[in-house]
Formats: C-alpha cells, structure tokens, sequence
C-alpha cells in the first residue's frame, strides 16, 4: 500500500486547511542539534519572517537572513526585537549572498524554488572551512518508499494540527504565507546530485514531506 484512499484523502486534506501548522518550523530544533553550540557567522538563505534566523542568533555571533521577496523580509524585520543578532535582506540567493565565508549556512523550503546544482555551488562557496550547511527541503515522491512515507505522515500531521490549534480552526501561521511551488525534483536525483557537489554530504527522507541534507566543509 503506497497511499489513502482518495476520499480519506480529500477528508483529510480539509480537515488540515482547518488546523494549519507549519511543518518548517518543526524541523528548525533539529537543525539546531546539528550546529555547534557557539559560532560566529550564519547565513539563512529564504529566511521569510525570520523564526530561523532568530533562532540562530541565539548562538551566533550574527545571522544574516536573505530572501527574495520585499514583503516578507519586511515582515522579518518587524518581528525581530531590536537588540537580536540578526538582520534581514531582499537578495538573490545565487548571486547576492553576503560573502562570507559563514560558519552555519541553513536552507528550509527554499531550494525547490532555485537551480538545484548552482544553489548548492553558492552555498559551498560561501561556507567556511570547517563549517556546517543544513538543509532542509522538498522533493517530488518517485519511490514506493517515498509514497509509502507519505502516506505514513498523513494521520500524525492531523494530530499534530488538532493539538497545535487545541481542536480549532485557525488561519495559516504567518510563516506559512509565502509563496511556495511543488517541488519536481525526486530524491535519488537530489541526493546523486548533492554526493557530486558536496561530497560526504547526509541526506535522509523525514516525515512531513521533507528530506534533510548536511554537509561539514572539510
């Protein structure tokens, strides 16, 4: 069995538009334990309202969140309390990187939306030796496996959804208001593609739709 039965499905996906959560920010604590307790420079490309980059600077010297979008890093600016290690800025994310190098380099949910080989080039440039990039993104289910796991997340994202909204509808969270696209690569081919690039490079398949790939700069 590779997936729910369309109805329960349709049910299902009603049921979590009613009691949205943000499956990103589940995974900015795993990011964390994957960081030094201390360092100095972290970049976090697509950085949207800011929760990541926030959290980083809790441990970092200065955070420099980049996003493409005016509106959202504006927003990002509004919610960071004056005195936090992090500022914001609307920037490409191939060409417009602060140039480092960085000591943390983060990405969630963004790395669909960009050329995948030259994304993953920029971050390796711009990452100090020594350094950790920690990506989290989406990918296009290919595989058994992937559907399988899918499928598998489907009854714990309604759970979790009840539990955040405590059983009511609620509206998105403003994390979850960018704009966003499928994601068409699948993960054999991220994966094949990011062993090339960054060689040594983890990635795993998680709940919720996501796969996580971390790399240490030798």
């Amino acid at each position: 069995m590779t997936s729910l039965p369309p109805r329960l499905l349709q049910a299902l996906d009603r049921f979590n538009a009613a009691h949205p959560w943000d499956h990103n920010t589940h995974y900015h604590r795993r990011i964390l334990r994957q960081l030094p307790h201390r360092f100095g420079s972290a970049l976090d490309v697509g950085s949207g309202t800011g929760d990541l980059a926030r959290l980083l600077a809790t441990r970092a010297a200065e955070v420099h969140g980049v996003d493409s979008d005016p509106a959202i890093t504006s927003r990002a600016r509004a919610l960071t309390p004056e005195g936090t290690a992090a500022s914001f800025t609307v920037a490409d994310a191939l060409t417009e990187l602060p140039a480092g190098p960085h000591d943390v380099i983060t990405c969630v949910a963004t790395l669909h939306h960009l050329p995948f080989t030259e994304a993953l080039d920029a971050f390796r440039r711009h990452l100090a030796p020594g350094g950790t990039l920690v990506v989290v993104g989406l990918y296009r289910p290919q595989t058994a496996t992937d559907h399988l796991l899918g499928a598998t997340a489907v009854l714990p994202n309604a759970v979790i959804g009840w539990l955040k909204n405590r059983g009511r509808s609620a509206t998105p969270p403003t994390s979850m208001t960018a704009r966003t696209r499928p994601a068409d690569m699948p993960f054999s081919a991220i994966a094949a593609t990011a062993h090339t690039v960054l060689p040594g490079a983890r990635l795993h398949r998680r709940l919720f739709w996501r796969y996580t790939l971390t790399w240490r700069h030798p």
